[in-house]
């Protein structure tokens, strides 16, 4: 089995953010399970900061998820080479991971974007919090089964992003927008051209001719 980095790091990221048991946490960390009971109770490892082994490339997004729904599930973590001591490459990384804990919250925070910031688009919202653009969707249109529930929060006081994430987000999106916005006033703006660019007045060497003629007419004949 992989030597897991940072085992009692990681065994308090996942005791704060899985729904995993402890003899999974123990058995993934090489760590006594007495000694993962104690961390959860805060007598070992006090002031350890959490390590994020998904963020770290220790563990998959949905080994994760595979733990979480069977308690039997012994999580297996990725391999690494040797010499570059680099996870091998798998999959495109997909959304952001979603602690189970926290997932009942996302309908709150899509309501807060959708409301706040328009200029998001599903897809961005989807990478920023891990959701799927179907509930995004059922949200926007208020056909979401919880909506008469649903209470726009921010989705950093509710630990699904952080600040710069969020800011960098929506500064994407608006500038997306802006570009769109002008390019669209700049199409319009060539399609309805002033009457007077669209109709040409006469020449100067035309002027002269117009003039001969009506003189023309209204001479008296001689004779």
């Amino acid at each position: 089995m992989t030597q897991i980095l940072m085992p009692k790091a990681t065994a308090v990221w996942l005791i704060d953010n899985t729904g995993m048991t402890f003899k999974q946490i123990s058995e993934f960390c090489s760590l006594h399970i007495l000694e993962v009971e104690g961390i959860a109770d805060g007598d070992v490892a006090a002031g350890i900061r959490g390590a994020d082994p998904i963020a770290n490339g220790q563990v998959s997004r949905e080994e994760i998820e595979k733990a979480e729904r069977n308690p039997n599930y012994a999580m297996k973590p990725n391999t690494f080479d040797s010499d570059t001591l680099q996870p091998k490459k798998g999959k495109k990384k997909g959304p952001r991971y979603t602690p189970l804990s926290r997932r009942q919250d996302r309908p709150d925070a899509i309501a807060w974007i959708v409301r706040n910031h328009p200029e998001v688009t599903d897809a961005q919202i989807s990478k920023l919090i891990g959701t799927t653009k179907p509930t995004i969707n059922a949200i926007r249109e208020r056909t979401h089964w919880k909506i008469n529930t649903i209470n726009p929060t921010d989705p950093v006081s509710l630990g699904l992003c952080t600040q710069i994430d969020l800011d960098l987000l929506v500064k994407k999106a608006a500038d997306k927008k802006a570009k769109a916005d002008a390019k669209l006033a700049k199409e319009q703006g060539e399609s309805l051209k002033p009457v007077e660019d669209a109709t040409p007045s006469p020449s100067a060497e035309e002027a002269p001719k117009v003039e001969h003629t009506l003189e023309s007419l209204f001479k008296p004949s001689e004779g």
